[in-house]
């Protein structure tokens, strides 16, 4: 194998780069820019293939000149997972583009490239929709993936890698690998869901399509600490109303206003709320689809269960599908039994000694949180273990998905995490040699 060229002003380089036009054509290939990082890694070069075939090209000059590839979509969350070893090209799959469909198709192909909400609105023009709402604005389709995003719908339709019936990906070595339906074929698709392109590089996804819901309610109702969230979610769950998502906001650095009586003051008293540090003041929302009268119906029951204070209303709170964390700030997933998520965000405000803005799905225990860009890292090392103490007992755990360069040198992004051994064994399988985003996946693989 030809050694890796070290740097971009070599001769070495620019041969490299004049290889990487041939392929993707004049535009489509060039040195790295300052903006062309991966968590904190620069990039060398940058290539823009135009179909799969050029991608597989592009793979393989990597092969040749001993370099590694990381894929690019949007670049939407691109600063998420750790950061890679070694970052040679990034291979942008933006013209990797295209969507397949019939009005009456059970399901759609679609170009890794595609943004997200251009296949939504193409199928809505035919009444359809797919069961995918990562809340990343304009995320594409393969970065959805590659990073495993859902966003509210996952609780009723499952994520957005279960929605796969079909995938079609290039190795490391850039042989183009085209997996259909069956179990044994789709277990395999879903191990590059959420592997960040260290397993293969996406290029075209079938994904199920889905009648387009006739009617979609949203019932809100204020919650004033994560007690409460947990006793409505009890509430929501057990009524057998079907609802799509649950989610649940508690922003930070508002204070709870005071409510008195009945069973919000005796949970006030509860003593897993006593003495700790209070959560914000947020809301718990419901969304229920269906046909207009069936979700009127649920939407009039839910209201009576949830009392005088519910708010009901055909667009979601403006909250809805955004995450709580900003750029720069350390980003976190918490994952943990419904039961529990109360104690969980307890112990997150209790460890930061204040409201910590915390949005997610309530109804699967899976929520985001944000710590403040701006925090020491020795701080924030110390949050998450006192958090991962807590969550371990628990069964879940507490993930940092994305973080400044300082919080990313002094913490264990990962934690606890059962599964090392299969993913280590399929980097063996599917990239033996690192070359695909080497380091990218937990345990530095």
């Amino acid at each position: 194998m030809a050694a890796a060229v070290s740097d971009t002003d070599r001769p070495g380089a620019l041969d490299i780069t004049r290889r990487l036009t041939g392929i993707c054509g004049p535009s489509f290939a060039r040195l790295a820019g300052p903006a062309d990082e991966v968590a904190g890694c620069p990039a060398r070069w940058v290539a823009v293939p135009g179909e799969p075939r050029a991608a597989a090209e592009v793979l393989r000059l990597a092969v040749a000149h001993d370099l590694t590839v990381v894929p690019r979509g949007a670049g939407t969350k691109i600063d998420w997972g750790a950061t890679p070893d070694r970052l040679d090209i990034v291979l942008d799959t933006g013209r990797l583009a295209g969507i397949g469909h019939q009005p009456s198709a059970e399901t759609v192909e679609v170009g890794a490239g595609t943004p997200l909400r251009a296949v939504q609105a193409t199928l809505e023009r035919a009444g359809r929709r797919l069961a995918m709402d990562a809340p990343s604005p304009g995320a594409t389709v393969g970065g959805v993936l590659a990073a495993g995003e859902s966003g509210p719908l996952r609780l009723r339709h499952g994520s957005a890698c279960e929605q796969l019936a079909g995938l079609r990906y290039l190795t490391a070595d850039g042989d183009l690998v085209e997996i259909g339906g069956g179990a044994a074929g789709l277990d395999r698709a879903r191990l590059l869901c959420g592997a960040q392109g260290a397993l293969g590089v996406l290029v075209a996804a079938t994904l199920r399509v889905q009648a387009a819901p006739a009617s979609r309610m949203w019932v809100s109702r204020p919650v004033e600490n994560p007690m409460e969230v947990r006793e409505l979610v009890r509430t929501v769950l057990g009524a057998r109303l079907d609802p799509a998502a649950v989610e649940l906001d508690l922003p930070a650095g508002v204070r709870p206003r005071p409510r008195q009586g009945g069973r919000a003051e005796a949970m006030s008293r509860h003593p897993s709320v006593t003495g700790r540090a209070t959560a914000a003041a947020g809301s718990l929302t419901v969304l229920l689809e269906g046909g207009p009268s069936d979700v009127a119906d649920r939407a009039n029951r839910l209201g009576a269960l949830f009392g005088a204070e519910t708010a009901v209303t055909r667009s979601a709170p403006r909250w809805w599908r955004h995450y709580p964390f900003a750029p720069g700030d350390t980003a976190l997933r918490l994952e943990v039994p419904i039961e529990d998520l109360h104690a969980a965000v307890y112990a997150l405000c209790d460890a930061s000694g204040a409201p910590v803005a915390v949005r997610g799905s309530a109804g699967l225990g899976v929520v985001h949180a944000a710590l403040p860009g701006a925090m020491p890292a020795e701080r924030v090392a110390m949050i998450l273990a006192a958090v991962r103490a807590v969550l371990l007992a628990r069964q879940g755990r507490c993930v940092v998905v994305s973080a400044p360069p300082a919080v990313r040198r002094a913490v264990d992004l990962w934690g606890e995490l059962a599964g090392v051994a299969g993913m280590r064994a399929a980097r063996d399988d599917l990239d033996p040699h690192r070359r695909l985003a080497p380091g990218r996946l937990p345990g530095g693989l």
